[in-house]
């Protein structure tokens, strides 16, 4: 059998789920989901350990991996259909018809595996070739006028012989959120695991049904309608960042929760405060980052009127269990939190205090009710964007396991990529259980400057 190498640079099939076992499925968008029309496609990275030739690859890994997706797309079949965007004012609605497929992209690379997996300063662009592009929204005419179409996710598969395989996934957001993809993604792995036996699988089936659940009292749904959408990919304009992995290790996250527990009895503060591992680490790299900001921004403008603005930081919380939705649910389930503080209490010496007691308090309003406030536009007063936070250590995504043992490294690929908004992702720690690890992109210059605060005693 030839190479992948003699074959060709990269080959690219369509892995549609088994013929005949999926029905033509529309599925209407919830609010949930609307939220995220024209956002750029959700890109994710997984890296394993593969030490094995390029026949091996394509003899024996290549066609289970191909048969386990078709299986996983069977019961995952909205990622195989695509988003159909029919002539105004009808909404947008997904749709799987019989054929629908992922378009599926195999590489090779002789780019160093480890260097590309590790925790150090790398590229943006080295993660690029190893990421899938969704084919782009195609126009086509009906009896009711004009309809576009685009597909929902695109996988790729690289292969570094000897060395390691990561996988790439692409998929537009309004399919689902990271819950899913991770649910997603657990089935992909235990399918190939079990070799296609579906009977040996722990992982539960997608939840449909409860789409029809979702009410809709605060008008939201209309409200995100109303926003413009924009198809274009960021991701294909160049960027001059680093991709850099950070850990918080668990003796250092209770080091935070006792500081900021003092902070909380010493303000003799009456309001409940949620001090858990997100609230703290998250706190932490909301004060590092604002720093940060206030070194690059004051070489610019008088260091006294920045201190005045406010820093705003987001979350999306999680509203299956508000809901009262399966932990399957198949879809978005999230809505963007807000916190505001002024930026000189975050540089202050008490900062980290500052910094978590008002995302612990926020956390502890979205028990009440996190959609309460969502019919409100947050509009940020600031010379720079808000900072937010993507994933959950919650996900467990060091546990997909595709028989090739654990992932070496999973990033968030297209972190740096968002425009102007300041994303890092958050996740559990592959080395030390309650350990928590962080993805971020900066600009060279900036580099030195973030080491020094997030490496700093406390």
């Amino acid at each position: 059998m030839a190479t992948l190498a003699e074959r060709c640079t990269k080959m690219v099939e369509d892995v549609s789920p088994p013929p005949g076992s999926v029905p033509t499925t529309s599925l209407p968008l919830t609010f949930f989901d609307i939220q995220f029309l024209g956002s750029s496609p959700f890109q994710r990275l997984f890296f394993y350990e593969f030490p094995h030739p390029t026949s091996y690859f394509m003899q024996t890994t290549l066609p289970s991996l191909k048969t386990s997706l078709s299986l996983t797309l069977q019961r995952f079949f909205p990622f195989a259909g695509n988003l159909v965007f029919p002539a105004p004012p009808q909404i947008p609605y997904i749709l799987y018809t019989q054929g629908d497929s992922v378009s599926f992209f195999v590489n090779e690379s002789t780019a160093d595996f480890s260097h590309l997996a590790g925790d150090h300063a790398r590229h943006f662009q080295e993660f690029q070739l190893l990421l899938p592009k969704l084919l782009p929204a195609i126009a086509s005419k009906t009896s009711s006028g004009c309809i576009q179409k685009m597909p929902l996710m695109a996988i790729q598969v690289t292969l570094f012989p000897n060395q390691g395989i990561s996988i790439g996934v692409g998929f537009c957001h309004v399919a689902g959120d990271g819950r899913t993809l991770a649910h997603f993604m657990k089935s992909w792995a235990s399918i190939q695991q079990s070799q296609g036996d579906l009977t040996c699988l722990n992982n539960p089936l997608p939840d449909f049904s409860s789409r029809d659940l979702i009410e809709d009292p605060l008008g939201l749904a209309s409200l995100f309608m109303k926003r413009k959408w924009n198809f274009e990919d960021l991701s294909n304009n160049p960027i001059k960042k680093l991709r850099i992995t950070c850990t918080i290790k668990r003796s250092q996250v209770e080091l935070l929760k006792d500081l900021i527990k003092k902070g909380c009895v010493e303000d003799n503060g009456s309001e409940p405060v949620s001090i858990s591992t997100f609230v703290v680490t998250c706190t932490y790299m909301w004060v590092c980052l604002t720093k940060l900001q206030e070194i690059t921004v004051t070489q610019q403008i008088s260091s006294a009127d920045y201190s005045d603005e406010l820093s705003y930081f987001l979350f999306a919380v999680d509203c299956r269990g508000h809901l009262k939705l399966p932990a399957t649910y198949f879809g978005n389930c999230t809505i963007a939190r807000t916190v505001a503080v002024k930026r000189s209490a975050l540089i202050g010496e008490t900062g980290i205090v500052v910094a978590g007691k008002a995302i612990g308090r926020e956390v502890m309003e979205t028990y009440k009710g996190p959609l309460k406030g969502a019919e409100r536009r947050e509009i940020f007063k600031s010379r720079h964007p808000p900072i937010m936070v993507s994933a959950s250590p919650k996900f467990e995504l060091y546990k997909i396991d595709f028989g090739w043992g654990r992932p070496r490294k999973t990033e968030v690929a297209n972190i740096g990529s968002l425009g102007s908004l300041s994303l890092f992702s958050i996740a559990e720690s592959r080395e030390e259980e309650g350990s928590i690890e962080f993805g971020l992109a900066l600009a060279p210059h900036e580099l030195d400057i973030f080491n020094s605060n997030f490496h700093r005693t406390y």
